[in-house]
Formats: C-alpha cells, structure tokens, sequence
C-alpha cells in the first residue's frame, strides 16, 4: 500500500441516502473508516448495512451522496475500486464439484493473473487461510468453516487493500469463528483494512478497534470502541474476592459510595461489584474495600462490552 493512499481514509461516506419506493434504507449516513483499521459495521436488522455495504463495493449504485475507497470515488473511479477491494458476502456460491485449488485458481484467472502466477498467488493465499492440507478436498465435502476459509482466500487473490466482510463468522462453531477472527488479525497486521458488516457483539468487542453503528438507517456512533464505551457511560464492572467473608460482607459492599449493584459469586467468596464512573471511581473503590478492613484477596476488573452501548444508541429511537 503506497504512502498517499494510506494516508486518506480507507472509505470514506458522504451524505448518503438510499430509497426503495417509498422506503428510505438509509437517511443522509457519513461516516469514515481508518486505512488499516479492523472496523465493524453494527445494526439491527433492516438497519441499512447491506444497503451501504453494497454501495461502497460498487454492487449498487449511489443515488444521493458520495462514497469513496482510498479517495476513488466508487460511481466514477469504479473498476479501479473494484481492483482494490475484497467482498465476502454473507451467503455466496461456490463450485461445490471443484476441489479447493482448482476453485482458487478459477478465481485467480478471472482476476487476470498470468498462469505463471498463478501457483503462487493459489499457494500463498491456502498457506493464509491454512487450507494448504484441503487443496485437493472438494469444495461440497468442507465443513462449513472451512467453506468460510476458501471463500476469505477466494477474495485474497487479487491482493486486496480493503476487505469487506458480510457476516463472516455466520453458522460457524465457536472454534471456527475463533481460527477465523485469528486469520482476519494477521491481515490486518500485514496491513489490510478490514470493515466487517455482522452483529454478533461481543466478537466485535474484542477483534475491532473502531466500529460504527447504524439503526433504522442512521448513524448513531462512529469511532474508537474505548470511546463509544466511554462516551456511553458504561457501567464498571469488578470482580472483588474476599478471604473468609463475613456473613455481611456484601451489606458493606453495597454501602460503599457509587456502588450500583453487588452479586454474589461462587458461593459469597466473590462479588461482582458495579459502580458508575471511570478510573477515578475504581481507584476510590479500592481505597473504600482496604478503608472497611475487609480481607482483600483480588481486585480486577471486568472487560467492558459494546453490547450495553449498542443496547443504549439503538433503543433510543424506540422510546
């Protein structure tokens, strides 16, 4: 990736609205994603993500506004787009009679690729996705994770700048979806930007580092997650443990100053413990358990996590 285009936003989302008949999909949305960032793209369904998701990779046309990739204006610029872009959609086909290899390879010709290119381009995007071993096992007898894998290198081929991931981890097992979240990692350290449109959370909490969030198609949040976390007040939660408790040790937690709630844990040797505030509050918290002579085995605190914030910006226009 050359120094200019990593210097401007990876997309970047003007003003865009998009009508179906008398249904607008998505209502004057702009927003930015960083070049080399690990965005995630967070709605409820209906919420617009696949309107806009579409539009930024050249799959439906712009009908008010601007969208553009690395400053390639997606309406104007649109095979040079498409040339730097890949797109994973949720459900996609695959050649279920071709084996792994011939599949990649398929690919890699429709993209243009040199047959004395070829071989490598097919090896080093397996050896990526770890699908070295399945080269020659037919596509129809994978599992369903596996089939995610071939269809993440089926859109490395072409050595894309921006990856664009519709539900990658749908229908996968935990397993699965861990090796997956892994591999979209190593891209991102070898540079890639990758926007991932899905709505499971907590998996976005922990990969992404910035995220937008879209609801009845408008943007209720795009940014850092630490930000959105702060900015929405999120509740701090600790897991505080006790030596020999007494029988009204959580009475005394609960009469500590910003404690919201205590729950008892494992039968009362720990207690989750919220209170309302940042960092000043947890150190107040600390000095409040040693203040009260309480046996202090650990104090740590728990990840915060984007479900309540997506919980809060998305409810708000029920209310």
């Amino acid at each position: 990736m050359d120094a200019e285009r990593s210097s401007r936003p990876a997309i970047e989302v003007s003003n865009l609205t998009h009508r179906f008949k008398s249904h607008t999909a998505v209502d004057d949305v702009s927003f930015q994603v960083k070049s080399g960032s690990l965005h995630g793209f967070v709605g409820p369904n209906g919420a617009g993500k696949t309107t806009c998701l579409k539009g930024i990779c050249t799959l439906s046309p712009v009908q008010v506004g601007r969208i553009e990739v690395f400053g390639m204006d997606v309406t104007k610029q649109t095979n040079d787009v498409r040339r730097r872009i890949g797109f994973m959609p949720d459900h996609f086909s695959m050649y279920r009679q071709m084996t792994v290899q011939e599949y990649l390879d398929f690919f890699a010709a429709a993209y243009g690729i040199p047959y004395s290119e070829r071989m490598k381009v097919v090896e080093d995007v397996m050896t990526l996705t770890d699908m070295e071993g399945r080269r020659d096992s037919l596509i129809q007898t994978l599992s369903r994770g596996m089939q995610q894998r071939v269809g993440l290198a089926r859109v490395l081929v072409n050595d894309p700048d921006l990856l664009l991931l519709d539900e990658p981890a749908s229908g996968l097992d935990p397993r699965a979806r861990i090796e997956l979240m892994e591999i979209l990692k190593e891209l991102q350290r070898m540079g890639k930007t990758i926007f991932i449109s899905s709505h499971i959370l907590s998996e976005l909490a922990e990969l992404c580092d910035s995220v937008t969030i879209i609801d009845r198609g408008k943007i209720k949040y795009s940014g850092g997650i630490r930000e959105l976390l702060h900015d929405q007040q999120v509740p701090t939660t600790f897991r505080v443990q006790i030596d020999d408790p007494a029988e009204g040790t959580e009475k005394i937690l609960e009469g500590i100053p910003g404690v919201l709630t205590v729950e008892p844990q494992f039968g009362g040797v720990e207690f989750r413990v919220t209170i309302d505030g940042g960092a000043s509050s947890s150190r107040s918290l600390l000095e409040e358990i040693l203040k009260r002579d309480l046996a202090l085995h650990s104090f740590a605190p728990e990840k915060k996590h984007l479900n309540q914030a997506f919980m809060d910006l998305t409810e708000q226009g029920v209310r």
